[in-house]
């Protein structure tokens, strides 16, 4: 069989240096599709892009030769020189160091896209801690609990 086949989903979150409270709704959408854009630059896929105040969740379709690393150390870099080129906060932004990698299969991959978005709806509604939030996440992933609806994050168009 000629080529190379695969199917690599890997779930990256990282942090707000200090945890802080930077990302702000006047603009997190433009950083979750300038996020997802450095995805495609890096000829990869973007399933999901989406994060709270203080910390981003991003759903990557991996080709093999990518490593991990090298995406998300260029995640971080050009989404923090984006974010102060723009100049919406009067500090300096950048990202706390290191980051959370998870794998997932084909089957559950549309659960983690769903649990992400529900993970900041649950948090719009309940006002819960980010923490809490993140917890709520990692058990329900484990647990393969999924249920249905509307957020306002990137996600992008099946079968790109």
């Amino acid at each position: 069989m000629p080529g190379t086949f695969s199917q690599l989903y890997i779930q990256y979150v990282f942090a707000v240096k200090g945890r802080e409270n930077l990302i702000r709704p006047a603009f997190e959408n433009e950083v979750y599709k300038y996020i997802a854009g450095i995805i495609y630059g890096k000829e990869q896929k973007p399933l999901a892009v989406n994060g709270m105040p203080d910390h981003i969740h991003v759903l990557v379709g991996l080709k093999p030769a990518m490593r991990i690393s090298d995406l998300i150390r260029d995640i971080k870099n050009n989404s923090c020189n984006f974010i102060n080129e723009k100049g919406w906060l009067k500090q300096k932004f950048s990202w706390q160091e290191g980051y959370g990698v998870f794998s997932y299969s084909e089957s559950n991959y549309g659960k983690v896209i769903a649990k992400i978005k529900s993970c900041i709806i649950r948090k719009e509604i309940s006002g819960r801690s980010t923490s809490y939030c993140l917890k709520s996440l990692i058990f329900r992933l484990r647990k393969n609990i999924c249920s249905n609806f509307m957020n306002k994050s990137y996600v992008t168009p099946s079968g790109l």
